[in-house]
């Protein structure tokens, strides 16, 4: 297998000879009429028909009991962790190999993570590791998860649905239990993946969905917390939308809230996406069934979604048998005008995050040194 013949199949699969991107949003359903609708309407800010719309349409297609629009999936999970409970000094258990993003949200509320390693099966967050981190450096004081060496709460984990490969949730769910830790899904990527039949981002206490253009549908920027009650769900819009209380004219907040709202514009754009959304799945698996099938038989292996998962496949990726391979395989694809990327530096290797407390991270450094992201559009003929 030559980064040559890879090209060839990229571009054969896309049927053009121009740039291929590694990823493109597109809008060929009703998005420019309902984005007009909110022109035409003055009413393009956070009040509108069309949040509530979205709201309701991420609930009927995930199952959550609350789904809440906010302006990106940064705030989405930024807001889910101040729900959770994730205090100033407090610790979050997270994987090294994630986008900065996750890292960002605990870093602007003043907590800080604790890696621990990923599992070569989902590629995201593994209880094994969690389990065997917390039994080595943590314990339960009066129901409270203490880090022991510097006495400080180990308050929640942060598990990452990577390029949409959900993780081993109900393991993950029984370590949170025994160490009374909460459970916050980054299911920024993970939009319409499913695991063991429920939508990924429902079944820890909160999910963060990202609708950045990147993403299989978008809002633009946008985010959704998806809230595991439907309590929780009110307070959280309430918080997100600075604690406001109702009332015609008077400006009363009755708590330190955030400016987290969609913009009406942004969900216009989405409701009509999540119109699409079902095809669009259909186009990535059959995208992905076809990549699996060209690397079938050759070292470079493509990354398959866990048994016990649907995946909606948002990045396609491959293992490399080598560095030197995965670097060669890099530089003639992106010179050839096909976008591939590696996976993100690990986090502990960012100059804000070196010092974090960690695991062993045998496979989130073997992972870093081996994988590339192929381009994954869902526009692809199959």
């Amino acid at each position: 297998m030559t980064p040559k013949s890879i090209v060839n199949f990229v571009r054969d699969t896309y049927q053009t000879n121009e740039f291929i991107p590694l990823h493109a949003p597109t809008f060929d359903g009703n998005e420019k009429s309902y984005v007009l609708d909110t022109i035409e309407s003055t009413f393009v800010s956070s009040v509108g028909k069309f949040v509530d719309q979205f709201e309701q349409s991420l609930e009927s297609y995930t199952g959550s009991a609350k789904a809440v629009a906010t302006v990106n999936g940064t705030a989405a999970l930024h807001a889910s962790l101040y729900m959770a409970g994730v205090q100033h000094g407090d610790f979050v258990i997270t994987q090294a190999l994630t986008f900065v993003a996750t890292c960002n949200a605990l870093y602007h509320m003043g907590a800080e993570p604790i890696f621990v390693d990923v599992s070569p099966v989902s590629l995201g967050l593994c209880p094994d590791a969690m389990d065997t981190y917390l039994t080595e450096y943590a314990q339960v004081v009066e129901g409270v998860c203490i880090h022991k060496a510097t006495k400080r709460v180990i308050r929640a984990v942060v598990p990452m649905h990577t390029f949409g490969h959900p993780v081993q949730l109900d393991e993950l769910v029984c370590v949170c239990q025994k160490w009374n830790i909460a459970l916050v899904e980054d299911a920024a990527e993970s939009l319409g993946s499913f695991y063991k039949g429920r939508h990924t981002g429902t079944i820890g206490d909160f999910g963060a969905l990202s609708f950045n253009g990147n993403k299989i549908i978008t809002t633009g920027g946008g985010g959704i917390i998806l809230c595991k009650t439907a309590e929780l769900g009110v307070h959280t819009k309430h918080v997100t939308t600075t604690a406001k209380v109702p009332h015609p004219f008077e400006f009363f907040h009755d708590e330190a809230g955030f400016n987290y709202r969609m913009p009406n514009l942004n969900a216009a754009l989405g409701c009509a996406q999540m119109e699409v959304l079902e095809a669009y799945l259909v186009k990535k698996r059959q995208l992905a069934d076809s990549y699996n099938t060209f690397f079938k038989e050759c070292d470079i292996k493509f990354v398959t979604e866990p048994e016990y998962a649907q995946s909606n496949y948002w990045l396609n990726a491959v293992i490399c048998p080598s560095v030197k391979v995965r670097d060669a395989l890099l530089k003639q694809t992106n010179d050839a005008g096909v976008m591939t990327r590696p996976i993100w530096k690990l986090m502990h290797r960012l100059p804000m995050f070196q010092n974090a407390p960690r695991g062993d991270l045998s496979h989130s450094e073997y992972i870093e040194a081996h994988l590339i992201n192929l381009p994954s559009s869902p526009v692809a003929k199959s």
